[in-house]
């Protein structure tokens, strides 16, 4: 599965053909079917996998047993990290796919919004308990914050692309914690 997952991640659902596939997987065809129906099949499996790991690093850096505040910032650096270099030239299955399926991909937008709701609601958690204990700037509430955390996330997958400059990413990053944290 990790295979097949690079070979989309790398060339795109369209772009990925099945003879790239059975290369990737040595698979026959046959076992290919068989065990994952089609390519769009594999492909939902793939994304499905992906969106996993994506969601386990959230939920270890925003780990309800740390420090809320901490937890927020180590999601945020490995967002930035993920988006510099050639980590950023790489980009984002999800946001990737969402650009090239979501529209007409009922299965695919499912799993998209999906996962933008799960990230939401990690960092309205996590912003919940930094506002509890006293970490959150006046005013700032938990969900519209949670929210502008993702669309940064996400930004910065789409601006790593054509721009991995880390420093610049880290700057935006900091600068939106200096206006949501006391």
């Amino acid at each position: 599965m990790a295979r097949a997952m690079d070979v989309f991640w790398n060339q795109g659902y369209q772009g990925t053909s099945l003879p790239d596939l059975l290369q990737a997987t040595k698979l026959s065809r046959g076992s290919l079917y068989a065990a994952f129906g089609d390519k769009h099949g594999l492909f939902l499996l793939a994304l499905d996998r992906y969106i996993e790991q994506a969601l386990a690093r959230v939920d270890a850096d925003l780990d309800p047993r740390e420090a809320a505040l901490a937890g927020v910032r180590a999601c945020i650096s490995g967002y930035v990290e993920r988006t510099s270099g050639v980590n950023g030239k790489r980009g984002c299955l999800v946001v990737a796919t969402a650009m090239e399926l979501s529209a007409h991909d009922v299965e695919v937008e499912r799993r998209i919004r999906r996962f933008f709701r799960a990230m939401e609601a990690r960092l309205t958690a996590a912003l919940t308990r930094a506002q509890t204990a006293g970490e959150l700037a006046a005013g700032v509430e938990p969900a519209t914050a949670a929210r502008m955390l993702l669309c940064l996330f996400e930004g910065l997958r789409v601006v790593g692309k054509s721009s991995p400059n880390r420093a610049a990413s880290q700057a935006a990053a900091d600068m939106l914690l200096d206006r949501l944290m006391k």
